[in-house]
């Protein structure tokens, strides 16, 4: 049977249709194509963020060493620091230089004029048995406005372990040697030789109306090392005193038998006065 030519035209329609349906299906049940690969770059790196600030911890400050006496006790102020609370600080920013065991009739003219020459007052710890030798000494002492201090009647390093009537005498036989040499001196301060002060004889010294003094500052002045020459001496004493002294320092020296100490306090006492205020104890 002859298609006509409409005929022909439809049923090539539909074929058509037909392969390109095929061709979509066959397509769509395709497995898609690899990605292409993805190449890996270096991770970032953010920066870390700054570490929280803490507070730091308190320090306690540093403080300038201080000499350890032998004896002393804790006390809430430092100027009782001494054995059985004798002083060791002026009270003052002044500078206290104190000499021990005259009056010397070799050496404590020097220290006197020494001290003269520079308009300087110190405070003199004199022994009761060298004061009633050297009266004349002792009125110098008062005649050039120093202030006067008990060192014992004979300079006895045990006396704070006598009964307390025992000290009594001593310091009393002391106090009325140096008023025969000088009626008008005023004797405020006590000092215990070799700064062996017990509690008892800090009370009888107050009880006399004596205030007991210790130091701050010992330059050893009275200690000859063997062999050491006389140069190497006065350099150990002027170290000393230039090294530990601060303000409100009471220091220890001798004049009784130590040429050396008043050579070394010509040069310290014009450098001290640079830096210090000198003082007698009041």
């Amino acid at each position: 049977m002859r298609m006509t030519r409409a005929r022909k035209a439809v049923l090539l329609g539909v074929v058509l249709l037909a392969v390109g349906l095929t061709g979509r299906a066959s397509a769509e049940t395709r497995l898609p194509e690899a990605a292409p690969p993805v190449t890996a770059s270096a991770p970032t790196i953010e920066p870390a963020a700054p570490p929280k600030a803490t507070k730091p911890k308190a320090t306690k400050p540093r403080t300038k060493p201080t000499t350890k006496h032998p004896g002393a006790r804790k006390v809430s102020n430092p100027r009782f620091g001494g054995p059985a609370g004798s002083h060791v600080l002026t009270g003052t920013k002044g500078v206290a230089l104190t000499f021990d065991d005259g009056p010397d009739p070799a050496e404590t003219p020097k220290l006197l004029r020494l001290l003269a020459k520079h308009h300087v007052k110190a405070t003199f710890c004199l022994v009761g048995s060298n004061a009633q030798r050297h009266p004349e000494l002792v009125r110098q002492i008062v005649a050039g406005g120093h202030t006067l201090c008990n060192h014992t009647w004979n300079h006895s390093l045990k006396l704070g372990k006598n009964p307390a009537p025992k000290i009594r005498a001593d310091l009393q036989r002391t106090n009325a040697a140096i008023l025969r040499a000088a009626p008008q001196a005023k004797i405020k301060y006590f000092r215990a030789p070799g700064g062996n002060f017990t509690p008892r004889l800090v009370a009888v010294a107050q009880q006399l109306k004596m205030t007991s003094i210790y130091w701050d500052v010992d330059p050893r002045d009275w200690s000859h090392r063997k062999g050491e020459t006389s140069a190497a001496h006065q350099a150990k004493v002027i170290s000393s005193v230039a090294r530990h002294c601060r303000p409100g320092a009471i220091v220890l020296s001798h004049d009784y038998a130590q040429p050396d100490t008043i050579k070394a306090y010509k040069k310290l006492i014009p450098w001290l006065k640079k830096r210090y205020t000198l003082v007698a104890l009041p």
